[in-house]
């Protein structure tokens, strides 16, 4: 039996890891496992070119940097998501072409078809069955973003460096993919408390798996 894909997409600081850990614990006991991953990463290989893009002392073209977040995603698609979805495992994934098409695309202006078209020749054309968006404020996102970074020491803040116009132009664009696509999406809203939304992005995964209200 055939997998189910499900990205969750959002600006930096709109909870995703919070409602990643929960959507973790809550459907962990399914009958074909569950598989946790990221953007970019899930790979070792990934890994190596994260730290390339998301430090804050690159200077990536944009074009430079889409190559490297293709280069990785094709990685992290063949070797990890593929074969979990071929096993029947459900896919819960913090970020993917969503991101891609937000950041490098309503963000840095690349063209949004050269990015579909990458996407299609790198994944096969492998799009999740499901994206769920934690819309959030920019001038909110962007605050907690920063609390967080200061917390973690993780140093992943060149995006966050790029400013509050950029961040909403990847806002937009999320917002703009959700419009064209609502049956693949969810537009969850991330300014509610986290309680809240960890269940209504747990509720839609139900609704994708065909389980009763509070089954896993």
């Amino acid at each position: 039996m055939a997998g189910a894909f499900v990205v969750l997409e959002g600006g930096d600081g709109s909870g995703k890891s919070s409602v990643l850990a929960h959507l973790a614990e809550t459907f962990g006991g399914l009958p074909g496992g569950t598989l946790i991953s990221r953007e970019p990463g899930g790979t070792p290989e990934g890994q190596a070119i994260r730290r390339l893009l998301l430090a804050r002392h690159g200077d990536w073209e944009p074009l430079a940097e889409l190559l490297l977040i293709a280069a990785a995603r094709a990685q992290h698609v063949e070797r990890v998501i593929r074969p979990a979805l071929a096993a029947g495992r459900l896919v819960l994934c913090d970020r993917y072409i969503g991101s891609t098409l937000a950041y490098q695309g309503s963000g840095r202006g690349l063209p949004e078809t050269r990015i579909r078209e990458l996407h299609a020749w790198t994944t096969g054309d492998l799009w999740p069955d499901l994206t769920l968006l934690l819309d959030v404020a920019p001038e909110q996102a962007l605050s907690r973003g920063m609390a967080r970074l200061a917390a973690d020491g993780s140093g992943e803040d060149r995006f966050e460096a790029l400013g509050l116009d950029f961040q909403r132009r990847v806002r937009q664009g999320f917002l703009d993919q959700a419009a064209a696509a609502p049956a693949r999406h969810a537009v969850l809203d991330a300014s509610r408390p986290l309680a809240e939304v960890k269940e209504a992005a747990a509720a839609r995964i139900r609704d994708l798996l065909g389980l009763p209200a509070g089954g896993r």
